[in-house]
Formats: C-alpha cells, structure tokens, sequence
C-alpha cells in the first residue's frame, strides 16, 4: 500500500468498545501467537495499570454487515480468548461485544466460543487456541489474588486499553494488503497513520474532498523531496519506510530512545480536533528543514552537528533550540554550539593521540569539522560538503588514518607482507638515490616460497627508512600525521608509507571516489610551500603547514584550544 486513498476510517477504541463480526479470509493462515505472545500481552496490560495504553493498529474492511480482518487477527483474537476466559471464570454478566469468525474454518469459530481443552489436539486451531487459553489461566493463578486481578485487568480494558482501528475504504486490495502488512512484515508506519486522519472519511465534515486531495499531493510532494539524497543526507543517516516521520517526530518531540512505535501517532491522534492547524505545522516545519538545506551557511554548520554524533546536538535538539529565535541569534548559537563540540578541558589537539580511544574521537570530530568548515568558505559558495555522502557505509565506514604509516598493524600473513613490498617497490625507485640493493632484496623477499616475518620487518625498517622524513617517528601518532579516510580492507595499503598512500589517492580521485576534501589536500601536498616541498615524504615542513591551515581555519571555533606546533618546530 504506497498511498493511502481518501475514505480511510482511522480512530482509537477501548477494548471494551469493539463490536460488530469479524471474519477472517482463506487467505490468512489461522490463530498462531504461543506462550510468549500471549504472557506479554497479559503484562503489558498489567503492568500499565490504569494509564491509557494503545496497541497496535487493527486493520479492517466493511463487507456488508461485518469487517473482513485483514491485518490483527492474532492480538483481537487473544483479546477474545481473554474476555472469554474473564466472563468464564470470574465475570458471567460480562458481554462480549464482537466475534470471529473463519471463512474456510466454521469449527474454529465455534471452539472459540465455547473453549474445550478436552479437544486440543483435534486441529492445529483448535491446538493455539486451547494454549493461549491454558497460557491466561497459568498467568492468573501466578498473581497474588486472582480475582482481583480479573477485575484489574477487566477494568483496564474496557477503561484504558484502546485499539488503533484502521478502517479501509471497500474499493481496497485486501489481498495486497494483508501481504505487505504481514507476509512482506512491512507494518504501518505512524506518517501513514497521520496521514490517514487528514484523509479519515470521518473528517468530511471539517474538510472537503478537494482539501484532503491537495494535503494528500502535498504530502506526496514533501514524502518525494525528502528522497532527495542531498537533502536527506544533511538531516539523517538512517532511513525511514516513510521519510515524513522524521518531521512527524521533530514536531512530537519523540525521545530518541522510545520504544514506543506508534508514539508520534499518538502524539498527533491527542491534537485531531484542529486538522487544519496540525497540517500547517507539518508544511512549516518542512520548509524550515528546507530552507536550512539551502542556506550555504547553515546547511553545513547543522550538517556538521548532527554528523558529529555530539549527544547534547542531534536534530530535535537543533529544532527545538531554533524555535522563537531570529536569524542572528540562532547563527550565534550554531557557533556556540559547533564551539562546544571541539573543546578541550585538558590539554591541546597536538598532545592528543591516535593510540587513545577518547582522543581518537575527539581527534575523529575536530577534522570532520576541518573539512566541512573548508568547503563552506571556499569562495564564491561554489561547493557544498557531501554529507550524503560521507554518511553513506558504501566503501567502508570512516576513520582516522594516518598520513604516513610506519607500523605493521593488522598485518599477520605472508601475503600481506609480499604485497606492501609490492606496493612500495615504485616509491624506492623513484627516489634519487641508489636503491638497487634494496630493490633487489624487495624482489627476492616476494618471490620466497615462505618470507619470514623477521626478514620481511627488516626490510620494512630499510624501505620506511628511505621513504620517511625525520622526526617521523615522534609525531607518527599526532593529528599532524592524521587524516579522514574510509577504513580499508587492505592492510598492506593502511600501513603503507606517504608516497604510495598519495599514489593510491590519486587513483581513487580519478576514479570518482569521493575523498574528503582536505585529506585529498594533504596528499596533494597543496598545503605545502613549494620551497619546502618533498613529493614523495610526508615531514616537518608538511605537518607544520597542515597544522598551521586547521588552526586557520577553525581558529574561531578553536579559541584556546588552537593547536600548538611549536614542539614539532624544534
């Protein structure tokens, strides 16, 4: 069901108010919850006590007299054999509102009103039914006084407990339906809920036709912008089966960590009296997203808050934050905030070490927001950071890498060592230096049957030894030997040495892959003077002239954090 068409007739009921006859198709299979389902039904009922509870949505469609159940038999039906189980043992005068009834399965129908544990194992129905039963008489007995509990929960259901009631037009696919809803397990999403009360048939005294067709483009329309990846790429990193619910959850202040799955559509279900109003603030809060994304500044000094992952700045924070505020002082609490996110209470960013786990984070944040803050100044406004992109897990997640690597980390096996030798053969040749002993031990180290990892690390310490700089070794874990690439599986290339990290960035540069724009920066060397400039090494003047250009460009943010790069002057 991709649209919901007008003539939906959506509410909530209590339990206690559900009526009229209820016939399950051939197509769906019979009553199947077990032990589990049903004790957690029972404690969830319980446990809520005398606080409204709602669960989840019961989807129907008129058929003359009675309601085909396309999608809910199991919860109404354990719900029946409840009722029936409370009128049986504790409550005779009860009346039960509503029945069930099967269209291929007449007996099941009849078992259900009149529960026979005696005839269980006549049929696979009659089997569930009878357990479900013998489930809700174990659950009382276990409570401390059972008939007590009876009236609770009795109480509870026909005071507290409320069905979403899902009503579909007569001209709707029930087959189509049911297959989404439970074969494909795609289940109805609180947008389409919410949707759904803008389009109730119920609403056709508050809003024409004509009214609920246009809300239905629009929403259509918002639902299509928000599949821009662009768009959808600055605000979130997960997806939605129906984007919409992300404003829908803006607007209801969900928590990050309700369980709750229907929670915005309850939100929304409490403020239906004013349908015209509810849309408008739909479509305003759609457009402040909007115009967000298209202000140069905005778009990536939000967009980098809600990438950093920075608890106390996630989008609802940022929303919530923006509301009554003019442009200025909004703008002035994004720097506060973009300040907050970088800030150091202890030391300085040139202290801080890839080897830390706390320090890798902080390190990790600082050079997203380098690069990000880079490419909102560049002039003109002609580029805009790709969050879409640099959320995306196509290619590997993102992490810290060094520059120039001098270590053999991750790598274990001979082949791993044959390949960074392979990799580095080109770098040593390049160089102005005479380097056929050291190519030829390269050579002849690939082409053993069994390298040793002796041999192999001394061989390392010779090539590293000729394609590093001095001073390499000090500041191999600093963030002036660090930078923002996807993590890669190879890890004779992770550890590998500048040159040949340059010539494979170069590669993936031309082969379209997208490289965070500063890092593709350091192994260009375009930060570099060109009198200090050593293609193939990554040294003092390099780390230097980086350093220099993050504190340049975070300077505002940096405050007395800048970063100190005096000691690597020495």
């Amino acid at each position: 069901m991709s649209e919901i068409e007008v003539g939906i007739k959506l509410e909530t009921k209590l339990v206690g108010s559900i009526q009229g006859d209820f016939y399950i198709p051939s197509y769906q299979r019979g009553y199947r919850w077990g032990k589990d389902e049903v004790t957690r039904l029972l404690d969830d009922i319980y446990s809520n006590g005398n606080n409204n509870y709602c669960l989840q949505p019961v989807v129907v469609k008129r058929d003359g007299e009675r309601f085909e159940l396309i999608d809910g038999q199991q919860r109404l039906t354990t719900l029946f054999i409840l009722l029936q189980y409370i009128k049986k043992e504790f409550k005779p005068r009860i009346d039960l509102k509503y029945s069930l009834t099967y269209e291929t399965r007449l007996n099941s129908a009849t078992f259900l009103q009149n529960i026979d544990p005696a005839l269980a194992n006549d049929n696979i129905d009659y089997f569930h039914i009878a357990q479900a039963y013998q489930t809700i008489d174990e659950w009382f007995r276990k409570q401390d006084d059972d008939v007590v509990a009876a009236d609770d929960v009795y109480g509870y259901l026909v005071k507290h407990v409320k069905i979403i009631w899902y009503e579909v037009g007569e001209e709707e696919d029930a087959i189509g339906l049911f297959t989404r809803l439970n074969i494909g397990k795609i289940p109805l999403t609180s947008a389409e809920l919410v949707k759904a009360m803008f389009l109730s048939r119920d609403n056709s005294k508050t809003m024409t036709r004509e009214k609920q067709e246009e809300i239905a483009l629009q929403w259509d329309n918002i639902e299509k912008e928000l599949h821009n990846s662009s768009f959808w790429g600055f605000l979130s990193d997960k997806d939605y089966q129906t984007r919409i619910d992300l404003i829908l959850d803006l607007i209801a202040n969900k928590p990050s960590n309700s369980k709750d799955k229907y929670f915005t559509f309850f939100y929304f279900d409490g403020l239906r009296g004013d349908l015209d109003a509810i849309w408008k603030k739909i479509q305003h809060t759609f457009l402040i997203l909007k115009d967000w994304y298209e202000d140069h500044n905005l778009y990536h000094q939000i967009g980098y808050l809600i990438a950093s992952k920075d608890p106390n700045w996630t989008l609802q924070s940022i929303f919530s934050a923006s509301v009554g505020k003019t442009k200025t002082n909004f703008a002035s609490l994004l720097d506060d905030a973009i300040a907050d996110t970088i800030k150091l209470k202890n030391g300085n960013y040139a202290d801080l070490s890839y080897e830390k786990p706390n320090d890798y984070a902080r390190i990790s944040r600082l050079l997203l927001l380098y690069n990000v803050e880079t490419v909102r100044n560049i002039a003109g406004k002609s580029q805009r950071f790709p969050f879409d992109q640099f959320k995306s897990t196509k290619g590997g997640a993102w992490s810290l890498e060094h520059i120039h690597a001098q270590q053999s980390e991750g790598m274990q096996k001979q082949e791993q060592w044959k390949k960074w030798l392979e990799l580095h053969i080109p770098s040593v040749e390049s160089l102005q230096i005479d380097s056929a002993e050291l190519i030829a031990r390269m050579k002849d180290a690939i082409a053993k049957e069994k390298l040793e990892r002796t041999e192999f690390e001394d061989i390392q310490d010779a090539v590293v030894a000729v394609l590093s700089a001095e001073g390499n070794v000090e500041f191999l874990h600093s963030i002036a030997n660090l930078a923002l690439l996807r993590t890669s599986d190879n890890a004779a290339l992770n550890n590998s040495t500048f040159d040949v990290k340059r010539n494979e960035i170069i590669k993936m540069d031309k082969a379209g892959q997208y490289i965070p724009f500063c890092t593709r920066m350091v192994f260009l060397k375009y930060y570099t003077p060109s009198a200090d400039n050593q293609l193939h090494f990554w040294g003092q003047a390099d780390r230097v002239a980086y350093v220099n250009d993050i504190n340049r460009v975070l300077g505002k943010y940096l405050g007395d954090n800048l970063i100190l790069i005096e000691k690597e002057a020495e």
